[in-house]
């Protein structure tokens, strides 16, 4: 607990910490994104602090959860974070912005072995709705203005199959501050579909394999037979690592060793960090977010 107690304090408003990154690399710090409560982020990243200073050679290692997906990357884009895990849609936004902050180097992959996944789209299975087509003139929730599952990919993949933007075919479109909060504002009633993510690989009734509802079903938040899934978009490239472009090429080669090692020598740890189970890491550029870029340029402008 008291490490998690220093961690918090290390999080304190991703905002205020303007600070110019350190002269010499003896602190590596990591954006940790929004959408899941802060102490369960910090948990799930606690081995990380306990790992990599040792791994790469620093003194400390420290975590910043965001409220947002934005927080993580102001933080990139203004030199004050060195290492995250971005959705896809963050990363396009931060490569629109400036294509020289950060580098992609590793992606998971899922237990089928495809590297990506699923918007998935819930609705309460008492609702009736069983097809998001059903849901005409009713509420959709996104999660985040910058997540790829949960804003990005429904804005522009909905239309093919409800025949009209979002904005004309529901009652209303809102959010819910995160994918988490997001599905508990529609168990509250808040929503009646909204949009979140899952591998879509496994058992429906699990939660899929890994992901935010997975994640929600092994934490105890969300029982599966409550809800049901109404719509699910073309595949996503799964989200990356990234690093910072301007860090030294020794520090980024000790990066990428240790997470392309972690599903071997720590598979707990990695489950935790990436919230589900995966077969592992593999290597990746920006070419492989380039439809993304493109889509989120077309879209939202950056």
């Amino acid at each position: 607990m008291s490490a998690i107690r220093t961690v918090l304090m290390a999080g304190v408003a991703l905002a205020t910490f303007a600070t110019p990154v350190f002269a010499q690399t003896d602190v590596i710090r990591i954006g940790l994104l929004g959408g899941e409560n802060e102490a369960d982020r910090l948990a799930d990243n606690q081995c990380l602090i306990d790992k990599l200073p040792a791994a790469l050679g620093v003194k400390e290692v420290k975590l910043f959860p965001a409220a947002d997906y934005n927080g993580v990357m102001q933080g990139l884009l203004g030199g004050t974070l060195d290492i995250a895990g971005l959705g896809a849609s963050a990363y396009a936004g931060i490569y629109l912005q400036d294509p020289d902050a950060v580098e992609p180097f590793l992606t998971n992959v899922q237990t089928d072995g495809s590297t990506g996944y699923y918007s998935i789209g819930l609705a309460m299975k008492d609702s009736g709705i069983t097809d998001i087509k059903q849901a005409k003139g009713k509420r959709l929730g996104y999660a985040d203005p910058d997540s790829a599952s949960g804003y990005l990919v429904p804005l522009t993949s909905l239309p093919a199959t409800i025949g009209a933007k979002p904005d004309e075919f529901f009652g209303s479109t809102g959010f819910g501050g995160g994918h988490e909060n997001l599905v508990l504002a529609l168990l509250d009633g808040k929503f009646d579909v909204v949009t979140t993510w899952a591998s879509g690989v496994g058992e429906f009734s699990e939660g899929y394999t890994s992901g935010n509802i997975r994640s929600m079903v092994d934490k105890g938040m969300l029982d599966m037979e409550n809800v049901v899934e109404v719509w699910r978009s073309p595949l996503i490239p799964n989200g990356p690592l990234v690093y910072r472009k301007d860090l030294p090429q020794d520090m980024k080669d000790k990066i990428v060793k240790f997470y392309s090692e972690l599903p071997t020598t720590d598979y707990e740890c990695f489950r935790a960090v990436e919230n589900g189970d995966f077969k592992g890491y593999t290597p990746v550029t920006v070419d492989f977010y380039q439809a993304i870029i493109e889509a989120r340029k077309a879209a939202i402008g950056d």
